[in-house]
């Protein structure tokens, strides 16, 4: 009987063509608005790296001065000491450990019809490719010791790479980074996890990846200027090693555990840590000290605004507004069928009958408007993707978001139509029959 109702519903979007066209409109209008802001939030605040987020974690210590302070103030700091990011690395905590930062450096290519040209990205210890699972299309990491010994050794995206050596392997091959000469021991694959949850400070949270990797150990020696944020609560030296020396906090360290377990033991230690600071005249506040998994992190950081979350509930408001109109229309089309309802009542079909007749019925317009609900979300979405790099990057559909899309039309339909059906199935037969 469902394939026989389904037929029926197709048929009847021809009785009144401007009447269907209306309601399969209003509704399509309502899932795609829902819809292109339920995808945008959907991609940024989604897990980035669902297997590990429970394992990742981020430590933050308050290094700023008891000027002011009172127990129970919010957390200025969000990244940490270069004299922190030494001594965790050196902890032994955690299955890996990495500290980083942003650089920005001029890269000479080899080629010479090719110009200099400038590129961003990171440095990192070596656990950093394995910690986030960085794919590689050629080569590797570099190794331990040339983190030890800072080697100028360079890890390149795959576009840079294609860019400078076509799609040959350049591993082995030597760059001038910022005018020095530095080894190709790895390429990248495409790898831009969105948002950027490893380096949510100083940059951009969503947007292309990073078009190099060289070692922090490396970075630090040649004196490697930051690109990203920076915040110092109090005086330091003058010049790179001033700020080595310093309290202010311009880099990030990340934690891998083993399993999601050992977060107490690591809250633990680095408790500990900040006591022994302390009695070396650091951290004088003695202020909690956090501990945030990836999504914990994202939520700190405020990857998803307020702004985003408002215009998601406005779109939601807005599908419940066509959803009325939808039910007046429903109403209207169904109330003009009220003879052949009586008849069909005559001949002895149920109202359970009638009931799922004219709810398949609105299931069908359900679908239409879901088909021309995600043509309407597409354009939508790449409307929105014209305003800038980091809205382009989430405002595209998964296929999680085209399932949701139809359920989502096809629901909206069906509730919608419960009340004129409900209305339908109340014909009395008699009185209709009468009127004939």
């Amino acid at each position: 009987m469902f394939s026989y109702y389904f037929k029926l519903g197709v048929r009847s979007l021809r009785r009144n063509p401007a009447l269907t066209s209306l309601m399969v409109l209003t509704l399509a209008i309502g899932v795609a608005a829902s819809v292109s802001t339920l995808t945008i939030l959907h991609m940024m605040s989604g897990d980035p790296i669902p297997q590990k987020s429970e394992r990742l974690f981020v430590p933050i210590f308050d290094v700023a001065p008891v000027d002011n302070y009172k127990p129970g103030d919010k957390l200025r700091e969000n990244q940490v000491t270069y004299q922190d990011v030494m001594n965790l690395l050196k902890s032994g905590q955690g299955v890996r450990r990495t500290g980083l930062y942003g650089i920005a450096a001029p890269i000479e290519p080899p080629r010479k019809d090719l110009p200099a040209f400038s590129a961003n990205g990171m440095a990192p210890t070596r656990d950093f490719f394995a910690m986030f699972e960085v794919p590689f299309l050629h080569g590797q990491p570099w190794s331990a010791q040339d983190d030890e010994r800072g080697a100028d050794v360079v890890v390149l995206s795959r576009e840079i790479s294609e860019k400078l050596f076509g799609e040959a392997s350049p591993v082995g091959q030597r760059i001038n980074v910022m005018g020095l000469p530095f080894t190709i021991v790895g390429v990248i694959d495409k790898w831009v996890p969105q948002p950027r949850y490893y380096r949510l400070v100083g940059g951009e949270q969503f947007g292309k990846g990073e078009d190099m990797f060289i070692p922090l150990a490396s970075a630090i020696r040649h004196e490697t200027s930051h690109n990203g944020g920076m915040n110092c609560s109090e005086r330091s030296d003058p010049g790179f090693q001033g700020r080595l020396r310093s309290n202010c906090t311009w880099l990030q360290f990340w934690f891998e555990t083993d399993s999601s377990g050992d977060r107490a033991a690591l809250q633990s230690y680095i408790d500990s840590y900040a006591a022994e600071q302390r009695k070396l005249g650091r951290m004088k506040r003695a202020a909690p000290n956090h501990l945030f998994n990836v999504t914990e992190w994202m939520q700190e950081r405020e990857v998803v605004g307020k702004d985003t979350k408002l215009s998601a509930w406005l779109a939601f408001g807005f599908l419940l507004l066509c959803l009325v109109n939808t039910i007046g229309l429903l109403l209207a089309k169904f109330s003009v069928r009220a003879a052949e309802v009586g008849i069909r009542r005559a001949l002895g079909a149920s109202r359970r009958e009638i009931f799922r007749q004219f709810l398949i019925e609105s299931a069908v317009v359900g679908l239409a408007g879901g088909v021309l609900g995600l043509v309407l979300a597409f354009g939508a979405l790449a409307l929105l993707s014209m305003q800038g790099s980091e809205v382009a990057v989430v405002a595209h559909m998964d296929l999680t978001m085209l399932a949701i899309t139809f359920i989502m039309s096809v629901l909206a339909a069906i509730l919608a139509g419960l009340l004129p059906t409900w209305r339908a199935c109340q014909v009395t037969p008699a009185l209709q029959l009468k009127s004939q």
